[in-house]
């Protein structure tokens, strides 16, 4: 048998290096012709201006999320002078972390005040980041310091109380049955030849194999049988001597397991932007938008500035914000609009209908997270659950156990995250209420104690969140409205995660400002 790499040794000696090349492409072993041709974000540099005997343009940038701040700190590596105007007090945007001490206002003039302790935090918005998204790599180049996030956990649970579940199951339990069954029906049907139009008998040989160790399956003189075993987990774990543990069991029927709607929750690790291993940084997800701000220089950003009018001039662009009550002006060759866009349709500009239409477009989501600070580390001390998330059909949605701080003496849970019209339904409560529905929807999972000893809780719902109003969009369609905002009106252009097919995500937010930044730039050395 020849393996591959003599193969392409041969092929190489027999037509050249070309030839190798392209038999690399065809074994997916190289870069294709469109990953070979892609242009890289080449961020822009002083020299471009200098070779060309003229100066960068002045730029106002409109919202100090990342996608904002991302696009400032880009062009002023280049020297553009860059002006940000946000209309919090505050940077980040939706890149939101809570601290004991902070104070949280909603749109109805609700105010929390934070109350958690020294060293415990809440990611009120994005709370994890995949290795493969561009987020990576500007913590790395800002010097922001990461940790795992434990995104998916053996040791959590999965509780769908409409499907009738009495109690919750680990999701180490729920997946050995699920794969358990699909594999022994699989092997049987393989085994009697209903897949025989499609698999030669070495495939079926092979199957089979795969199938045994994928889901622990008998053997054929036992029918393929699930039955359960060590992967389930145990009721006594294996220890020294003589004790060599107790296994759960048996499992449930493949009828009860089917029934119970385990399964719909293992599809979200294998979701490219969900899958293990994932991060966040050291100390509450702000450090970016922080690190960011640092880097652009406070001195070009201007928070509580809230804008009032984009205004389209010909030789650039005006803009009227509120700052300190008394109404401003700022002037500027071009602006980056990176507001979201139920905002952006609300501030008058004569960008025409086209673009009204197009910001109206996109449909706001709702969402919402409450952070339960509580005095022990029940989860870790008393159910061994370190990180990861509870997937539940229960309003609160999902339940995560905190990826920092292990074996502390306390500790804060995301006490829900849901979305849609449970996220609706939450935003319409009192903060008082959000906690007590979450701690008594919680206490089916956990029990009573998941209701005693809380120290501290914080709720947001981003509807209510004045300046944002929600928690990402959704486009129905990415069709003209799509094409149009992405492309420059005049001298604004339009920028954030909403632009992007990864929406909710920052690495969106950061891919959309190098798009916008490469642009931009393009057009201001082709002026």
């Amino acid at each position: 048998m020849v393996d591959r790499r003599s193969f392409l040794t041969r092929v190489g000696a027999a037509g050249g290096a070309g030839a190798m090349f392209a038999t690399m492409g065809a074994l997916g072993l190289a870069p294709s012709a469109e990953a070979a041709t892609r242009t890289p974000f080449q961020p822009p540099q002083p020299s471009d201006f200098r070779l060309r005997g003229r100066g960068a343009a002045k730029v106002l940038i409109l919202g100090a999320g990342v996608a904002g701040l991302a696009a400032a700190y880009e062009l002023g590596k280049a020297g553009y002078d860059c002006t940000v105007l946000e209309a919090q007090d505050r940077v980040g945007g939706r890149n939101l972390t809570l601290r004991g001490g902070d104070r949280l206002a909603e749109t109805d003039g609700a105010t929390q005040r934070v109350g958690f302790s020294q060293g415990q935090y809440m990611n009120a918005g994005p709370a994890r980041i995949a290795q493969w998204m561009t987020t990576m790599d500007y913590c790395r180049e800002l010097g922001v310091p990461l940790e795992v996030f434990t995104n998916s956990n053996a040791e959590a649970l999965i509780y769908n109380e409409s499907a009738g579940m009495r109690e919750p199951v680990k999701w180490r339990t729920a997946k050995a049955d699920v794969h358990g069954y699909i594999s022994e029906l699989l092997a049987k049907a393989t085994d009697q030849g209903a897949l025989d139009q499609r698999l030669t008998g070495d495939d079926k040989e092979r199957l089979l194999s795969f199938l045994s160790g994928f889901g622990a399956i008998g053997p054929k003189s036992a029918g393929y049988a699930y039955t359960g075993g060590g992967r389930r987990g145990y009721s006594v774990d294996p220890g020294a001597g003589a004790r060599e543990g107790t296994v759960l069991g048996p499992p449930p029927s493949l009828s009860d397991v089917l029934a119970s709607g385990v399964g719909r929750s293992f599809s979200f690790e294998f979701g490219y932007s969900q899958a293990m291993l994932m991060f966040q940084p050291v100390g509450g997800m702000d450090a970016i938008p922080k690190a960011l701000a640092k880097a652009v220089g406070n001195g070009r950003i201007r928070t509580g500035a809230k804008v009032t009018g984009i205004t389209n001039t010909g030789a650039g662009v005006r803009v009227e914000y509120v700052s300190n009550r008394k109404t401003r002006a700022a002037e500027a060759d071009y602006v980056i609009a990176t507001l979201p866009p139920q905002v952006l349709a609300k501030i008058p500009h004569n960008l025409g209908a086209g673009v009204q239409a197009a910001l109206r477009t996109p449909v706001p989501a709702s969402t919402g997270k409450i952070g339960i600070e509580y005095r022990s580390r029940w989860w870790e001390q008393d159910e061994n659950i370190y990180g990861g998330i509870t997937n539940t059909d229960l309003d609160l949605a999902t339940i995560w156990y905190p990826s920092y701080g292990y074996h502390g003496r306390s500790g804060l849970v995301i006490g829900y995250y849901n979305f849609g019209s449970a996220a609706d339904a939450y935003a319409r409560m009192n903060h008082a209420q959000r906690l007590a529905r979450a701690l008594d929807q919680g206490a089916k999972i956990h029990g009573d104690k998941y209701r005693r000893d809380v120290a501290a809780s914080t709720s947001i719902a981003w509807s209510r969140q004045e300046h944002i109003e929600g928690g990402w969009i959704g486009w129905p369609s990415r069709g003209a409205e799509y094409r149009l905002l992405n492309e420059p009106q005049g001298n604004v252009y339009f920028c954030g995660d909403w632009l992007s097919y990864e929406i909710a995500w920052q690495h969106g937010a950061f891919e959309s400002a190098r798009k916008v930044v490469t642009d931009l730039h393009q057009r201001v050395l082709k002026s």
